[in-house]
C-alpha cells in the first residue's frame, strides 16, 4: 500500500511542476512507475476522480486565483493555465463555480476552489521518524482590529475532527477569499467567541473592519481587536512528516515563557495555526499582552 501511496504523490507532484503544459497519462506512469493503465487505476483509488479532472478542476482553481489578484484577460489566462479555447475555458470555469469568468474578474466572489492534498499528507500518520526540529524561530507581530468570517463546527477541538464535521472543502472556498494575512487560518476560540452547541476550533479567513462584501451561506463573523501575537515557525519538513512537524512546534510552546521578554499568554484573543507547507515550516501564532 505504501508504494501505491508513493506512486500517486509522485504523479500529484509531476501534475503540480507541469500544470500548465500538455500533461499524458504516459508522463504520469513514467513518474509512477507503473503501466499507463495501473497508474489511472491508482490515481482513481486513491484521489476519487481521474487524472484528467484533477488537472482540469486545479487549472481552473489557479485561473481563479489569476482573475482575482491581477488585470489579465480572460483570453490570456484561458491559454496560460492550459486551455486550448477561450469558450471552452468559459463552459469549464461556469461549470465548477457557477459564474463566468469575465462577471468573476469584474467582481471576485467567494468560490470553492480545488485544494489538491498530497496524498501522502492525507493518509500516512506515523510514529516519529523525522530528525528533530533543530530551531523553532519566535517573533513578534501586530495583527490590527478587524473581521474574521469563519465557518463553526459542532465539537471539534483541532483540524481533524474539525474536518469529519465539516469536510475539507471549505478551505477550498476560504482560499479564495482575499485576507489581510494572505492565507485562510485556523482558530481555536476563546469561550467568549463560541456559539452554544459548536466548536473551539474553526477555521476562517480574516478580512479588514470595514469589510462589507459578500458573506457565504454557513459562515459567522467576529471581530477582534488589535493584538500582540508570538509566531513561532518551525523549520522547513516533508510534507508527509507534517503531523511530527507540529509536534515539534507543539512542544516547543509549551516550554516557552513569554516573560523572559516581558510579556504573559493573552487568552482573550484566539490561538492561530496557518496551513503547514513544508518548505517554509510549521507557523502558529499565541496572543500575549
Amino acid at each position: 500500500m505504501e508504494d501505491q501511496i508513493e506512486a500517486v504523490q509522485r504523479m500529484q507532484n509531476y501534475i503540480q511542476m507541469h500544470l500548465y503544459e500538455n500533461i499524458t497519462l504516459s508522463d504520469l506512469a513514467n513518474v509512477s512507475l507503473y503501466s499507463p493503465w495501473h497508474s489511472y487505476r491508482l490515481f482513481v483509488k486513491w484521489l476519487n476522480r481521474t487524472p484528467a479532472d484533477y488537472i482540469r478542476r486545479l487549472r481552473l482553481s489557479k485561473s481563479a486565483l489569476k482573475l482575482r489578484d491581477t488585470q489579465g484577460k480572460v483570453i490570456d489566462i484561458a491559454f496560460e493555465v492550459g486551455f486550448d479555447s477561450v469558450d471552452g475555458y468559459q463552459r469549464a470555469f461556469f461549470r465548477e463555480f457557477g459564474c463566468n469568468p469575465h462577471e468573476y474578474a469584474k467582481n471576485p466572489i467567494p468560490i470553492y476552489l480545488f485544494i489538491p492534498y498530497g496524498i501522502e499528507t492525507a493518509t500516512v500518520r506515523k510514529e516519529k521518524t523525522m530528525e528533530p526540529v533543530k530551531s523553532v524561530f519566535i517573533q513578534v507581530l501586530e495583527k490590527p482590529i478587524r473581521k474574521v468570517l469563519i465557518k463553526r463546527g459542532v465539537k471539534a477541538t483541532g483540524y481533524f475532527d474539525y474536518c469529519a464535521e465539516v469536510g475539507c472543502d471549505i478551505w477550498g472556498l476560504l482560499k479564495s477569499m482575499p485576507s489581510i494575512s494572505g492565507e485562510p487560518v485556523g482558530l481555536w476560540l476563546p469561550k467568549t467567541y463560541i456559539k452554544p452547541g459548536t466548536s473551539e476550533y474553526v477555521q476562517g479567513v480574516e478580512v479588514p473592519i470595514d469589510y462589507n462584501g459578500a458573506i457565504p451561506e454557513g459562515l459567522d463573523i467576529i471581530e477582534l481587536p488589535k493584538s500582540k501575537y508570538l509566531m513561532f515557525q518551525g523549520e522547513p519538513f516533508e510534507e508527509k512528516d507534517y503531523a511530527e512537524a507540529i509536534e515539534q512546534v507543539w512542544n516547543a510552546i509549551k516550554k516557552y515563557n513569554p516573560s523572559t521578554i516581558g510579556y504573559t499568554w493573552d487568552h482573550s484573543n484566539p490561538r492561530m495555526q496557518l496551513e503547514p507547507i513544508g518548505t517554509r515550516g510549521y507557523i502558529e501564532l499565541l496572543a500575549i499582552q
